[in-house]
């Protein structure tokens, strides 16, 4: 399995809308998605405007090929894009250890 975790940053004062919005977007694209298994969304308290995403992934290819070049990728962006004050950073991780 395959963690991709993207650090989002939105202006303020908008922390209402976007929390709607990219539970909107996971509802309704990003769960849809070949290769989805799960995800968890994180927002900062020392910095209300970040947020932390992680979608969980059978494979790489599921985010970066599947995903990411696939017609579902600009369903997500027209949904929370609008809420970016800069590009997500995203990277990709493979678990090395966990609790019971």
């Amino acid at each position: 399995m395959i963690l991709e975790l993207a650090d989002i940053r939105i202006p303020p004062g908008k922390q209402a809308e976007f929390d709607a919005a990219i539970q909107r977007g996971i509802a309704t694209v990003i769960s849809t998605a070949k290769g989805f298994r799960g995800f968890k969304v994180n927002k900062g308290i020392e910095s209300p405007e970040r947020y932390v995403l992680m979608i969980f992934w059978d494979t790489l290819e599921n985010h970066t090929v599947d995903f990411r070049q696939g017609p579902l990728f600009a369903q997500w962006r027209a949904i929370v894009g609008p809420y970016f004050a800069a590009p997500p950073v995203v990277e990709h991780f493979t678990l090395l250890a966990k609790s019971a």
